[in-house]
Order: C-alpha cells, then structure tokens, then sequence
C-alpha cells in the first residue's frame, strides 16, 4: 500500500515550534494532511504549508459542534477515515506500519481505533507510569463526539474536553502516537491549569460530570469516586505502574499528575465555599 486511504487532521493554535515535525511525519504515508487553524499568531500556517499541508481556518462560535466534531464534518469528508494528532504528536514507524496492515484487506470493519500515546515529560520518553490510550483514528461516517452540557465550563473553550468520541465499535492497537512537545514544561503547567479549571467545575456540576463519565473519559470509573485523589494517583503512576523506573522524569510526572489533581481538589473546594 502505497499511502494510507486516510486523511490526517491537526488541530492547532500556535504550535509553531512542533507543527513542521509532526507534518512531515505523516504527509508520504497519508491521503491529506489538513491543518485546522484557530488563529495562530506565530508561524505556526506558514511552517505547515511549506511541508506540504493544506490548512484551513476554525473560527468557534461558542456552541456545539467543537472544533475536533467540525474537524470531522467538513475536513476531506470524501475520505471516510480521519486519524487526529495534535500538534506535537507523531506516529511511530511501528503504528504506521500496523496501520497499513489493517488497511491492507480494504477499510476495516470496525469503526475506530484507539492507540497508545507515547508520552514524553521534560525531553524524556517515558516507558512506565500513567499511560494514556486515545481514540484518535475513526470513521467519520460511523463516529461522533457526544455534546455535553459543559459549554459554560471553563478551561476548554474550543475543544472538546477529556472524553472520547463515540463509535460503534473499536479496536486496540499495539504501537504508539509519539507525543513530545517541544516547548518548555510551563506550558504544560499552563494548559493543565486550564484543564483543572474544567475538571473543577465538572465536580460541581455532577449531572454534567455523570454525562461525560458515561461516554468515557480517559480516566478508570474507580477513579471518579476515590477519595485522597492526588496521593491515588501519584501512589498509581510512581509505584504500581512503576514510574520509578523512568527515573527523575517518571518521578517529575507522577508528582505533577497529582498537583493537577490537588488543583481540581482546591478549584472544587473553592467553588463550594467555606468549609
């Protein structure tokens, strides 16, 4: 198979310094690549254009659809198949060599794939620890992100927030999306900041939170209801998942991890007064 019958979107917002790697790494293996702008102020469209994608503007009107449900309606929709990435992720040799052979027969019968993200933390791969699994590869004519009540939520904006798309069937795959982000760690801290904004309100909107538990969120359902919520998870990622032998780095995320969810912790208490 000579390209992959399957069209790459990539969400972006001033990714000027990740976008050109994460382009290249799929524009010979692919249909289309199709970068889908949401005002970039850096170079973000330039950078893109130059190896080789087409890109396209997203303006948000506040409302659903989100950007990455737009991105399957209107980006390439004669290409049934859509493989999302965001700006700073890569597919590994091994998944593009996977995919190929799930492609091989003809389109897969079923109607997505979720695939292992390869994280890295502050230049580092990490090989134990946290690990996240993403729905990133569908068939949009058999897929959809569910609408939820969280419009009034902050923190997300838009983007869809931490749940997976909706799909009539779905299968595992074994090799993963790189994800290395370039830029300095603060804005790692800087975007879960954000996240932690939405994650609290979701605590005090339960209904909201039910909605979204129900359509899966990356998180275990055990996880919603433990209580100590940051010592869970650094106990989980550092010692049961053996983040202990990713070194500092594994030590550095799995502290991390559980500051963002002492963040959702003092965010929720906030919102809920004095106690």
């Amino acid at each position: 198979m000579s390209k992959l019958p399957v069209v790459v979107a990539i969400p972006t917002k001033n990714e000027a310094e990740n976008i050109a790697r994460t382009v290249s790494s799929v524009i010979d293996h692919v249909q289309a690549v199709v970068v889908v702008d949401s005002d970039s102020t850096d170079d973000t469209r330039a950078i893109a254009v130059s190896h080789g994608a087409e890109v396209v503007d997203y303006v948000w009107d506040g409302k659903y659809p989100k950007k990455k449900q737009w991105c399957l309606d209107h980006v390439r929709p004669e290409i049934p198949w859509l493989l999302f990435l965001d700006g700073d992720e890569t597919p590994s040799p091994e998944l593009l060599a996977e995919l190929k052979a799930a492609f091989a027969a003809g389109p897969p019968s079923v109607a997505a794939f979720d695939i292992p993200l390869g994280y890295w933390f502050a230049g580092r791969r990490l090989r134990h620890g946290y690990t996240i699994v993403k729905r990133a590869l569908m068939d949009r004519t058999r897929c959809h992100f569910p609408e939820v009540g969280d419009l009034d939520a902050p923190g997300m904006g838009e983007q869809e927030g931490h749940y997976q798309p909706v799909a009539e069937s779905a299968a595992r795959l074994r090799s993963p999306i790189e994800h290395e982000d370039l830029d300095p760690v603060r804005t790692w801290f800087e975007r879960h900041n954000r996240y932690s904004d939405w994650e609290a309100w979701l605590e005090l909107n339960p209904q909201v939170k039910e909605e979204i538990r129900q359509v899966k969120t990356r998180q275990g359902q055990l996880f919603h209801k433990a209580p100590f919520k940051p010592l869970v998870s650094f106990t989980y990622a550092y010692l049961f998942k053996r983040g202990f032998l990713d070194g500092r780095a594994g030590f550095d995320y799995a502290l991390a991890m559980s500051f963002y969810r002492w963040q959702i912790g003092l965010k929720t208490r906030e919102g809920n007064g004095p106690s």
